[in-house]
């Protein structure tokens, strides 16, 4: 299976979680349009449905490339 570059999914991470904020705060409807795109990108990437479910494996992946790169203690 094809993997998201690690830095691709930390940017749409990080982009969905703001938009969010901004919308629970009274967000204008630009605001949930950038969500919308932002949320259909990182699903495609995740192979995911769902915006929650997305962002749940994005952070899983992150997680498994982080650990890929820490050297192996001696």
């Amino acid at each position: 299976m094809l993997r998201a570059h690690p830095s691709l999914l930390r940017e749409l991470v990080e982009r969905c979680e703001t938009l969010r904020r901004h919308l629970e705060s009274g967000g204008s409807a630009e605001t949930r349009r950038q969500l919308e795109d932002a949320s259909y990108t990182l699903c495609v990437v995740t192979g995911t449905r769902q915006l929650d479910t997305a962002l749940d494996v994005a952070r899983r992946q992150l997680a498994d490339a982080m650990r890929r790169e820490q050297p192996l203690p001696r």
